[in-house]
């Protein structure tokens, strides 16, 4: 102790400055990355020039020759690959637009590429093709333009040997074929692409690498928060990458330095799937997704080869990236690839068993929600399911529909009935006016049927998969509150495509930053969307409970696809009540035999209705339906729904037959009519044109219960009711019937007076049927938008000549023409017919409107003398209403909503309706009650609602003559399409339009509901002969609470008579009845039948069998909640 010397510690610090250093600017060395990895003027110094070990080109390694397919044809490969192939080269273009080129590629790799250790083929002429082994199998898709242009080749292809194989080349791009580079614009008929790539290629693997380290760990330093430490780090490692690139002058040791400096930042396992093998909680899903829309700026056939490009390449990167996971939804693309690809379909559903390529969503496209009926829904549903379940041994638990325009309020109740209670969209984070408040919560439908809903908070379908995407997983999370995890979604979408192996390397380093450095929401790769939902409905079971949305999810946008493509929806609606008609026709007469003991050979035509409903859903996918596809697509859709009408009227008339009933009407004391809707009706009509007519009476009285009714032809003078018209002064009419008065001046109705109550219906000062147009310029998306700003340019239609066109007893209308431009005119009938008793009345209007305008907006108003804060409006099995208000934003954004059959606006003790046979836009404003009629926009398709050909409809003869199908294409079709048409205008653009006006004492009731059921299903006039059977067609009755509706009646699907074979058959004969409470409110009634029925089963919407129900002497009881949809099986 004390006095010992102690050894003194010296400093290593340098006593004297070396000299200054200053302090790093970040937003300088922040910029400064974007030198390191663009194409600009550094691009021969950074580390892109270094991406490559070495390229071959030319004939001797890369020989081509091509076969240019002829009319814009799409042959088999058998077929193409045996026509003369003529040499061409690097260079030289191809087209027109859409068409196809095959091309024989013989490749020999040259001698010092042979041990380069990945070698690769990279092809791009811009534009989409498929890669072909010599043998016909489908390889991998291209896509073009700098995207998914290299193919791995085998390493067989290093022997110096020739190798022969082929790329069939698709002119047009992932988008098709727009015009000046806008997407949405018209497609250019003459596009050609040049072929700028056909090149071997060594490929420096550790370079690529480095490039997606450098791309993920430059994001962190842009997007973590500046002041953060994460984003200091980050963006210390990418200079450092650089200035170790800088020193060994792009060396491959500074390549490796470079990625060595990485590791710092990402750990040691971002070259493989284990960096997800970590124990650490991820709250970020990555599902691998390809949205490829049915159809939209391409057509039909287009679609068929996008499937196998995408799907090829999918099954690809899943050998290559064991994570990978990829989900596709779309019944109809599936049944495509196997019809089309069958090697290729054999690898899908090998990757299917194994669990890492996932059919998803249960139903047959991706079909919009709004406009088809609720039986149309059920099919979507029971196609898809059984076609899921046929070929893959699974139904689908999760309904995917991420990029339809809007959410029908029935939907959870139909998800829960056909399997599935998850459902993913994302669409409304489009809304243009509000933001939709929820991430994750449940989803409630009318009847009060839940599904778990969640809508990916990174707001797309298609993510890049960037650093950003991650991130916003949870930073736009909104329900945070009640579970964190999220969906991201990611790979090429709406063109096709999918994930890239870009996508994958990116997803591997965002997972290692997560782990390593932290602050990133940890991504997890490697399972399905059913296990993200399993979770959260185990969350809801341990007591989470998640936040609740009831009824309709409303897109705030591309409110004007409920009109656009007028004749695409009229094909629709017609198509539906056709279809329902055939089965219950055909039902009864497979069942004959059964109930008056009569033989029958008929057979229950289950493979024409099947190709049926499998065209008309198809149609119904959401750009084809809501009219946002490009005129392409209405060609091909004009096509199938002219196949659908030429089978179905066939089937009708097989089916009569077997009834006993005929579609020829010469002799007068043999009509009858038929009832295909479930209650008694009474209608006047008028009688067919015969060529013997002479006396024949132009107008009949029929009346009747379910099936077979009875005709009673109308004297030409008189009638047990009568309508009349006279005019009140020149140019004025009046028309009445027991239950109206009515004044028309112009072709408006300026005085509607019910007589029963006494009520002027017209508010004061206003005239019904008042013709209106509207420009129609939204901010961009022509087909699809209509903007609340069009209102503000409302402009009357000048008023027109009227004249008397009928003058009774049983039916009064004036006709007037009205001139909307130079090019177009609108001729109106207005009608009432003789009251018939306890019959609703209804004031019919027809329009017959030649439409040739640009960019406006043709709709017809009712200011009607009714209060109310709200206005209904049927849906899918059931009634929505909405604010005629706009008190807040979200009232003020429905400006423009979608109905069916009818609107309605009561007040206390009285109401309007409006009813249409083909519409599906309306606005209710204040008293203004407005039927949107015809939009005319020019994008994508520039010929929307104009018509092309100068034989634009043709008007069907298997419904009563208001059913039209329009044929916009050449004339030699017509031939081929329908036997029983007349052609009945020569001018284009030409649409036929049917509504009415249905005024009703006491509040909305089921006679709104029946009404608009009759004047969409007027009956039709009939010869019956001596064998035809009424008793079959009443054999099946539902009686009790009017608000119950039998909507649908048809065969078994697994019947052992009826069975195509695709799931397991069932012994004996039954009858499908589809029923639903249409009022919203609890209801009890019967189903009665004639039938040898032995029991009755309640099922669901796929036919399940359920709880069996009571039958006593051929009744059973039942009771529906409000809105409900019941499915009874009748087995015999």
């Amino acid at each position: 102790m004390g006095g010992e010397t102690q050894s003194r510690a010296t400093s290593s610090f340098p006593k004297l400055s070396a000299g200054p250093v200053g302090q790093q600017i970040h937003s300088i060395y922040r910029e400064r990355l974007g030198q390191f990895t663009s194409r600009g003027q550094y691009g021969s110094k950074n580390l892109l020039s270094a991406m490559d070990e070495g390229r071959a080109s030319g004939e001797d390694h890369v020989k081509l020759s091509v076969y240019s397919v002829p009319d814009l044809a799409r042959p088999t490969f058998k077929d193409a690959t045996s026509q003369e192939f003529k040499p061409t080269k690097v260079g030289e273009s191809f087209g027109p637009s859409w068409s196809t080129h095959w091309f024989r590629v013989q490749l020999t790799v040259p001698q010092d590429l042979r041990k380069k250790e990945h070698l690769e083929l990279h092809w791009d002429a811009n534009n989409e093709g498929l890669i072909w082994t010599q043998d016909g199998e489908p390889l991998q898709g291209l896509t073009g333009g700098g995207e998914r242009v290299e193919w791995i080749l085998p390493k067989g292809f290093r022997d110096g040997k020739e190798h022969v194989f082929y790329i069939e080349m698709a002119c047009n791009g992932m988008f098709g074929n727009p015009q000046g580079g806008d997407i949405i614009q018209p497609p250019n008929p003459d596009r050609y692409f040049q072929l700028q790539t056909a090149d071997i290629v060594a490929v420096n693997l550790e370079a690529r690498a480095l490039f997606v380290d450098f791309w993920i760990i430059g994001d962190a330093a842009r997007e973590f928060p500046g002041d953060s430490w994460e984003s200091h780090e980050a963006l210390q490692i990418t200079n450092a990458i650089m200035d170790a690139f800088i020193a060994g002058h792009g060396s491959q040791k500074s390549i490796v330095e470079g990625r060595q400096i990485a590791r710092k930042y990402l750990g040691d396992d971002v070259d493989s799937s284990k960096v997800y093998e970590t124990d650490k909680q991820p709250i970020v899903y990555g599902i691998g997704h390809c949205h490829i829309d049915t159809c939209w700026l391409w057509p039909w056939e287009e679609t068929k080869r996008k499937i196998a490009r995408s799907w090829a390449n999918q099954c690809d990167l899943m050998d290559r990236y064991p994570e990978h996971r990829f989900t596709c939804s779309q019944a109809q693309q599936y049944k495509w690839l196997e019809q089309l690809y069958p090697t290729l379909y054999d690898r899908v559903k090998a990757k299917v068993k194994k669990g890492t390529f996932q059919p998803v969503g249960g139903s047959w496209v991706e079909h919009d929600t709004n406009m088809p009926s609720g039986e149309s829904l059920v099919r979507q549903f029971l196609y898809g399911q059984r076609f899921f379940e046929s070929h893959f041994g699974e139904r689908c638990k999760t309904f995917w529909l991420p990029d339809t325009f809007g959410y029908s309020s029935q939907l959870p109740q139909l998800c829960r009935l056909a399997g599935m209670s998850s459902f993913f969209t994302q669409k409304l984070s489009w809304n243009n006016i509000n933001k939709f408040p929820h991430t994750t919560f449940n989803w409630v439908s009318l009847d009060g049927s839940q599904v778990l809903c969640h809508m990916a908070p990174a707001e797309t379908y298609t993510a890049e998969a960037h650093f950003g995407d991650v991130k916003r997983s949870v930073s736009q999370h909104k329900s945070m509150d009640q579970d964190s995890t999220s969906l991201l979604v990611f790979g090429k979408g709406d063109g096709g495509g999918g994930p890239t192996f870009q996508h994958l390397d990116k997803l591997r380093r965002c997972r290692a930053i997560s782990d390593k450095v932290g602050l990133l929401p940890r991504v997890k790769m490697g399972e399905s969307v059913d296990d993200f939902f399993a979770r959260l409905e185990k969350k809801a079971e341990e007591g989470t409970k998640f936040v609740t949305w009831y009824g309709e999810l409303y897109f705030e946008l591309h409110r004007g696809t409920y009109t656009t493509q007028a004749n695409n929806k009229w094909n629709n609606r017609k198509s539906e009540i056709m279809l329902h008609d055939i089965e219950y026709l055909a039902t009864l007469a497979t069942l004959k035999g059964a109930v008056n003991s009569e033989g029958t050979s008929y057979r229950y035509p289950k493979k024409d209705i099947d190709d049926m409903w499998e065209n008309v859903l198809l149609c119904q996918f959401h750009d084809c339906l809501p009219g946002s596809s490009i005129e392409m697509c209405y060609d091909d859709s004009d096509e199938l729904y002219a196949k659908v009408f030429k089978t179905g009227h066939k089937l009708l008339g097989d089916a009569l037959s077997a009834l006993g009933v005929s579609e020829k009407t010469t002799d007068k004391d043999n009509l009858v009519a038929l009832n295909t809707l479930p209650w008694p009706r009474a209608e006047i009509t008028k009688l067919p044109e015969t060529s013997n007519r002479g006396s024949w009476p132009q107008y009949a009285l029929v009346e009747g219960r379910e099936g077979i009714v009875t005709v009673e032809a109308l004297p030409q003078t008189s009638g047990k009711s009568t309508a009349s018209i006279k005019e009140m002064k020149k140019g004025v009419f009046q028309l009445s019937n027991k239950h109206y008065k009515l004044q028309v001046e112009g072709g408006c109705i300026t005085s509607l007076v019910d007589l029963s109550v006494n009520r002027e219906i017209i508010a004061k000062g206003g005239k019904a049927n008042q013709l209106v147009v509207f420009d129609d310029k939204p901010l961009y998306w022509q087909a699809w938008d209509v903007e609340v700003y069009h209102l503000e340019s409302r402009k009357e239609l000048p008023p027109g000549q009227t004249e008397i066109a009928e003058q009774g007893p049983h039916r009064v209308s004036v006709v007037t023409e009205t001139k909307i431009s130079e090019h177009s005119w609108v001729k109106t009938t207005i009608s009432l017919d003789a009251t018939i008793e306890y019959q609703p009345s209804y004031v019919n209007i027809d329009s017959e409107v030649e439409w040739r305008e640009s960019m406006r907006f043709l709709k017809v108003e009712f200011p009607v003398d009714i209060v109310n804060t709200e206005a209904s409006y049927e849906t899918q099995y059931g009634i929505v209403r909405r604010p005629t208000h706009y008190n807040t934003s979200w009232d003020m954004a429905k400006f423009e909503v979608c109905c069916h059959k009818w609107a309605d606006l009561s007040e206390n003790g009285y109401g309007v309706s409006i009813l249409n046979d083909s519409k599906y836009g309306f606005a209710t404003c204040g008293n203004m009650m407005r039927l949107s009629l015809l939009r005319a926009p020019k994008a994508p398709d520039a010929h929307a609602d104009m018509g092309k050909s100068p034989l634009s409809a043709a008007y069907c003869l298997l419904q009563p003559s208001s059913m039209v199908l329009n044929v916009r294409d050449n004339h030699h079709r017509l031939n081929s399409i329908l036997v029983h048409c007349r052609l009945l205008t020569s001018g284009t653009g030409r649409h036929h339009i049917r509504y009415a006006i249905l005024p009703h004492a006491g509040a909305l009731d089921s006679r709104t509901i029946r009404t608009a059921f009759n004047f969409n299903n007027p009956m039709k006039v009939y010869s019956s002969s001596s064998r035809a059977s009424s008793s079959i067609l009443n054999a099946i009755t539902l009686h009790g609470s009017p608000s119950l509706i039998l909507d649908s009646i048809k065969r078994g699907e697994d019947d052992e008579d009826v069975s195509r074979g695709e799931l397991t058959k069932r012994n004996g004969r039954s009858v499908i009845l589809r029923v639903y409470e249409s009022l919203g409110g609890k209801s009890r009634g019967t189903i009665g039948t004639s039938l040898p029925v032995k029991k009755v089963l309640r099922c669901n919407v796929l036919e399940d069998d359920g709880e069996e129900l009571k039958i006593h002497r051929g009744e059973v009881e039942i009771e529906l909640r409000p809105f409900e949809v019941a499915t009874f099986r009748l087995q015999l």
